[in-house]
């Protein structure tokens, strides 16, 4: 086969998502070629091999992926593999570790979404609390809300100060304002539990972060996404299936979102970025941003 797609995937863990291959094929690149173990200080190497080695034709059926399970870290690693680009030898690099940036990104085009339905309104101002939220989806869906304007807390069981140390990091890395709490006790819980707008369940899969009684106390909810689909739910009362279904709190109107809807926009937008590198004409850089914009634009099919 002369000059076909290939599809590069840089991994700084010891295994290569199996669903990072699928997807790549699914997108229909002719050949999906792994690497373990890449340290950000290797990728501008691996990257000028990738483009100098198929000629001005080849380049362009070639892709950078980059996967791993740190938000930062593959951040990091895209923006590295940019700076070896020596025109015209370029590539379209996409960044998505853990399947983090397009979940995260599935997640707050859709709680917008239901917001404005609930409200009339965006998301500047709405009081968001991310459970999970010192994780690789928690991460990026507390920076995408804070770019939204929204006043973004990222919870961590292991208490506000680890919280809050996390989300100075990334404050710091992406001019964001994100806050830390701790959400590992029903006390600290209770703390804020009266002020969320918007609760969103980014946890380990199979962890309960909220009970049903908990939910049922948050009074100035208007959405509740849960990404978890491995029993337990991460929220309770929320089905893995449901898009803007009521939750009946009692003293409040809320709906919920669940975890096989939300994954269904996911691989929408995974497989559209796939589809975006291959038919862009100039290299395209696929982060937390351009995941959002395409989630956003799906939506409002």
């Amino acid at each position: 086969m002369k000059d076909p797609y290939l599809l590069h995937i840089f991994n700084p863990t010891k295994n290569v998502s199996p669903f990072d291959v699928n997807m790549a094929y699914e997108a229909d690149f002719d050949g999906v070629i792994p690497y373990s173990n890449v340290t950000v200080e290797e990728v501008y190497g691996l990257t000028q091999d990738a483009i100098f080695s198929r000629g001005t034709t080849g380049v362009k059926r070639t892709g950078i992926f980059i996967g791993g399970r740190e938000f930062g870290l593959a951040i990091d690693m895209l923006n590295q593999a940019r700076t070896a680009m020596v025109p015209p030898f370029e590539v379209s690099v996409f960044a998505d570790p853990s399947g983090a940036i397009t979940t995260a990104a599935s997640v707050i085009a859709s709680v917008e979404l239901w917001v404005k339905k609930q409200t009339g309104e965006d998301l500047e101002g709405k009081v968001v609390h991310i459970f999970g939220g010192t994780g690789p989806v928690g991460i990026c869906a507390g920076i995408l809300a804070s770019i939204c304007k929204a006043k973004v807390f990222i919870t961590s069981h292991r208490g506000a100060e680890v919280a809050q140390r996390i989300a100075d990091e990334y404050n710091g890395r992406y001019k964001v304002n994100m806050q830390g709490a701790g959400s590992g006790t029903e006390e600290e819980v209770q703390l804020f539990l009266h002020e969320s707008n918007v609760i969103i369940g980014a946890a380990k899969a199979g962890i309960r972060v909220m009970s049903r009684a908990q939910l049922d106390q948050a009074k100035n909810l208007y959405v509740a996404a849960d990404v978890n689909a491995v029993p337990p739910a991460g929220i309770q009362g929320i089905e893995v299936n449901d898009m803007g279904k009521s939750l009946d709190i009692p003293e409040g109107k809320a709906v919920g979102i669940g975890a096989l809807a939300i994954g269904d926009l996911k691989y929408k937008v995974h497989y559209e970025l796939f589809q975006m590198m291959k038919k862009a004409d100039k290299p395209v850089y696929l982060d937390h941003i351009k995941a959002f914009e395409l989630a956003r634009k799906l939506l409002d099919k």
